[in-house]
């Protein structure tokens, strides 16, 4: 039972690669498209991932000056007290120093690692949106010869009689049959209803030739 399903499951993803290539053969520009929007996609999720690494660049920076500061504080108190012989506080103060300047090592060396890679995911961004640019340029340069290349091949079809050597006439010639007869029906129309006074005036011309002669 699974080796039959697994062979549906196989003819059914054949047929929809094969109907997507047919796809893309009939229609590259839309599937360059749908490329485009991904990868804009892409470049966007990139784009909230630089902005949150560079929020969390500040918050690593405002923890190492409020450690630094603290550090400062309980060292300059553990001065104080040691010169005043306040063994206890001045204990306290000292381990208070020691905890502050370690947590200033930790978040100092985090900070730099921080900096670093918003520095690449930067570059890395600026290389994509470059990329993303290039690809719209390339789409609208293959979409210029696309153009060209329909607009040329419906004129060829258009301007070659040959195109249409299947049918009784192409579409001009039709159009040209259909001139010439309506030109032949208004000249016969014409000249039918002016023969009556075209013979009168040859016949009233014959009268003067004749009386002319007598």
């Amino acid at each position: 039972m699974t080796n039959i399903f697994s062979r549906i499951k196989n003819t059914v993803l054949a047929d929809l690669h094969d109907a997507l290539d047919q796809k893309e053969k009939q229609n590259p520009i839309a599937l360059l498209n749908q490329y485009l929007r991904e990868s804009e996609q892409e470049t966007e999720k990139v784009r909230k991932l630089l902005e949150r690494q560079y929020k969390l660049k500040d918050e690593f920076a405002r923890e190492y000056q409020q450690a630094l500061e603290l550090a400062e504080k309980r060292k300059y108190q553990a001065e104080i007290a040691q010169k005043a012989g306040e063994i206890e506080l001045y204990q306290f103060a000292e381990a208070e120093h020691q905890q502050f300047a370690s947590r200033v090592q930790r978040l100092g060396a985090s900070l730099e690692q921080v900096k670093a890679q918003c520095g690449e995911l930067e570059r890395k961004y600026e290389e994509m949106k470059h990329k993303l640019k290039d690809m719209h340029l390339r789409r609208m340069e293959l979409m210029g010869r696309e153009n060209v290349t329909r607009a040329n091949l419906r004129m060829n079809q258009v301007l070659d009689s040959n195109a249409y050597s299947d049918k009784p006439y192409s579409r001009f010639n039709e159009i040209e049959s259909y001139l010439d007869g309506l030109e032949n029906q208004v000249n016969s129309n014409y000249y039918r209803s002016t023969i009556d006074a075209r013979i009168a005036d040859l016949e009233k011309n014959a009268k003067l030739d004749e009386s002319k002669s007598i």
